[in-house]
């Protein structure tokens, strides 16, 4: 599959190296044409990865990954535009995180609406699904450093979930549960301040969430 990458932080280099790993084509976009982490990374990862703007990246894929920071991410968006990610599946791991009072960050938004369902507006035509925000990159590509917890999804788009299921599967997740339409990604995003807080309890990232008891199917 042509996949992009929208982001050069630590979230978009591991997904991305986990996909060409997994046989994908990956473009990495960036703001410009010759960001030089966006470089170093297609170098690094051979002829299956590549680089390019936001808009490139976008147009030589089929699907498509957020992974620029909250603040960052309606902006990668726009830059690309609803009729570069019409009827394209866009999978935003980002969370609406406030870092300018200082730690811990606070939520852009929350409650009433999401960033998962900004982006949805942002793009209407495009197929948006919420998943992996409420883990770090590293237990993103490999939940076994977690002990394997549960990971949620959420989307108007059954499709498009099935067929990140199906990518989530090929990292290793074994625990999905499909919360609903995209408005339930307002509790996935409101778990990052509890995540934070455990972070600094337990003294690293190497963990997740683990929903456990009786389920409807059961």
């Amino acid at each position: 599959m042509k996949i992009a990458v929208l982001g050069t932080g630590m979230v978009g280099e591991a997904l991305g190296t986990k996909l060409v790993q997994l046989g994908h084509h990956v473009t990495m976009g960036s703001r410009t044409p010759d960001n030089q982490k966006a470089a170093k990374w297609a170098k690094k990862n051979g002829i299956n990865a590549s680089q390019g703007t936001f808009s490139d990246a976008a147009a030589m894929s089929e699907l498509v990954f957020a992974c620029t920071k909250g603040e960052g991410t309606l902006d990668a968006i726009h830059s690309v535009g609803a009729a570069g990610l019409e009827e394209k599946v866009v999978v935003d791991v980002s969370n609406p995180l406030e870092f300018s009072p200082g730690m811990p960050p606070s939520l852009l938004i929350c409650n009433t609406d999401s960033l998962g369902e900004q982006v949805q507006k942002a793009v209407p035509s495009a197929k948006v699904v919420k998943t992996l925000n409420t883990v770090n990159c590293e237990v993103m590509v490999d939940p076994t450093r977690a002990s394997n917890p549960t990971m949620f999804i959420c989307g108007n788009d059954s499709g498009a979930k099935a067929k990140v299921v199906t990518l989530l599967k090929s990292f290793g997740w074994e625990d999905i549960i499909d919360l609903g339409d995209i408005k339930t990604a307002r509790g996935t995003e409101m778990l990052l301040p509890l995540w934070l807080s455990l972070m600094n309890v337990i003294g690293n990232a190497d963990f997740g969430f683990k929903v456990v008891g009786r389920r409807k199917s059961e």
